[in-house]
């Protein structure tokens, strides 16, 4: 097999495992539709994206990141296009981007560095979620303070972040050790 089929040949593994994981993204929040806070909580959008961008590569992880909170606001109405899903679709384009590139640039292949690209990816992207909210909130003459930030970025979310810390690192070294990744 040549290089460019092969390349051609992961390229499109990559694709369609990168709309699966927009598929579930935008339907894991079913899981919760009933209990609004309950689903703010768990962040059950962020899963799909950590993982897309470890498996498919930063490119796939932002693409996925940005347009799954924008899709599922204009199609399914949630989250509300402003400030929510806007302020979301940095944010998540932000870990899929950051998860990946932290993860490829620590070479080791461990618990540690994964743990640490995660973590990377949800500071950056709740830094840029609250820098969002912030401009959004304080042009519509709205107030976005710090407690605001922390408590939407780490006090409400903590059931979410215990969840994406426990589950990413299963799913991620179960699918390693089944050989069904590395794509990359």
């Amino acid at each position: 097999m040549s290089q460019n089929s092969t390349n051609s040949s992961l390229h499109i593994k990559r694709l369609v495992l990168a709309a699966m994981f927009l598929a579930v993204g935008f339907l894991l929040p079913f899981l919760t539709a009933q209990n609004q806070q309950l689903g703010q909580m768990l962040l059950l959008m962020h899963l799909p994206v950590f993982l897309c961008g470890l498996i498919c590569g930063w490119k796939f992880g932002g693409l996925v990141g940005f347009i799954l909170p924008i899709s599922r606001s204009l199609i399914m109405g949630m989250p509300p296009m402003f400030p929510v899903a806007f302020a979301m679709a940095f944010e998540l384009a932000a870990y899929g981007i950051v998860v990946a590139i932290v993860y490829a640039l620590l070479k080791k292949r461990n618990i540690l560095t994964l743990y640490i690209a995660i973590i990377a990816a949800m500071l950056v992207g709740r830094v840029i979620w609250g820098l969002l909210m912030w401009i959004q909130l304080t042009a519509g003459d709205g107030m976005f303070t710090l407690q605001a930030f922390l408590t939407g970025a780490f006090v409400n979310a903590w059931p979410g972040i215990i969840v994406q810390l426990v589950l990413i690192p299963i799913i991620i070294f179960a699918l390693e050790r089944a050989k069904l990744i590395p794509l990359k």
